[in-house]
């Protein structure tokens, strides 16, 4: 996605109008709101048949409640992009967002398919993961239960308080630590051994590290809290 550079272009080419900003307004919620929706429902619901054990797994959504997820996640990205219109202006330095970037979360919902299909070719190949081919069918099992709940998450990530850090700004203009160094490398030897199931699992890692890493914090604070009471 270009979505972090369109902005910039139009600023660097003197072209921004009232109009392209309501534009690209409507081009983000149709982006990474209505499509990774319809991602999903091709994806989990049971009358497509893409997920061939959908039907023996033991336990599956209704779809209702399929549904009903994708119109959360619609509704979720609406208002994220809502809020950023409205909490951001000009002169911020966009280091950080408040909540899972729509784009983030399109990007987990949208990975899911790709790196489903790179998944069933390794383990029906000989691939990386051949050694996972006895636990296939617990392994298609599971993802029908874990889809639903990834989308669901990514939903309420969105519209969540979350500090995430924006990656593209951070490499460009800031100081590369060695945490982000370490990042960049790992983040490279996983798609050459994964391929296109590393897009899944960045996605994930992006989308899910803050609220593991916000409950790690809250858990090391209160021995602290109850040792100051005592």
């Amino acid at each position: 996605s270009f979505d972090m550079l369109d902005g910039r272009a139009a600023r660097l080419s003197n072209q921004t109008s009232d109009f392209g900003a309501q534009l690209d307004r409507l081009c983000d919620a149709i982006s990474f709101g209505v499509a990774p929706a319809y991602i999903f429902l091709q994806l989990a619901h049971p009358d497509h048949h893409l997920m061939d054990t959908i039907a023996t797994a033991p336990f599956h959504f209704h779809p209702r409640i399929l549904w009903a997820i994708a119109v959360l996640f619609m509704v979720c990205a609406i208002l994220r992009l809502a809020r950023f219109n409205v909490e951001t202006d000009e002169e911020d330095s966009h280091e950080f967002f408040s909540g899972l970037p729509s784009p983030a979360a399109g990007g987990v919902v949208a990975s899911l398919p790709i790196g489903m299909n790179e998944l069933k070719g390794q383990l029906g190949s000989g691939g990386n993961l051949s050694r996972l081919a006895a636990f296939e069918q617990y392994i298609w099992s599971a993802l029908v239960v874990i889809v639903p709940l990834v989308t669901l998450s990514a939903a309420v990530l969105m519209v969540s308080r979350l500090k995430y850090a924006h990656v593209f700004n951070q490499l460009v203009r800031g100081r590369r630590g060695r945490m982000q160094i370490l990042q960049i490398v790992f983040s490279l030897m996983l798609v050459f051994i994964v391929r296109e199931l590393a897009l899944p699992v960045l996605f994930g890692y992006f989308a899910f590290s803050a609220p593991v890493r916000s409950l790690w914090e809250r858990v090391r604070r209160q021995p602290a809290v109850s040792r100051g009471q005592l």
